[in-house]
């Protein structure tokens, strides 16, 4: 975990240090809920016994669970596997405005050339705490790769919010 070896990978970073006054006012946050994971959890193929052993409750899954599922849940980290040379993959998330009440975000995303990352929209606009904004992460190459680091950053010139992103594969 040296960032000699490489400066911008997500896996560069080593043991850090966590500042806990940044922690406790991050500016945005990726709410999710139950609801969100039995989506997750019956796309991955769990059967509604499988998952009322883990929710206690009720429970059911659609039957239109999809598989990629595990693309849309609401966390601030994006993973793609890709087994093939030429990929694309959309992701969906959002976002929750726990920092100043108006507020402006851009989107920033450092990435290697052998991918495209687009973030649509790019900029985020919040007009209270609270507000709610959803956004996409477009993903594209032309690459099988062994494993590529990017990252997302939100930034709004007080906070930064930032989103490692790793596409890997099989080489």
């Amino acid at each position: 975990m040296s960032p000699t070896l490489n400066p911008d990978a997500e896996f560069a970073y080593g043991a850090g240090l966590i500042n806990p006054l940044k922690a406790a006012n991050p500016g945005l946050v990726y709410d999710i809920s139950e609801a969100d994971y039995v989506k997750f959890l019956c796309g991955e193929g769990y059967t509604d016994e499988m998952l009322r052993v883990l929710t206690k409750d009720h429970s059911r899954c659609s039957k239109h669970a999809k598989k990629e599922a595990v693309y849309d849940l609401n966390l601030p980290s994006l993973a793609l596997y890709v087994n093939v040379s030429s990929f694309s993959r959309i992701f969906h998330r959002t976002v929750t405005n726990v920092g100043l009440a108006t507020s402006s975000y851009k989107a920033k995303v450092v990435s290697p050339s052998l991918i495209d990352i687009q973030v649509k929209p790019n900029v985020l606009s919040f007009t209270s705490i609270g507000q709610k904004k959803s956004f996409s992460v477009i993903i594209e190459g032309n690459v099988n790769p062994d494993i590529l680091s990017a990252s997302l950053v939100w930034d709004d010139g007080t906070f930064q919010v930032r989103s490692p992103i790793v596409v890997y594969g099989d080489t």
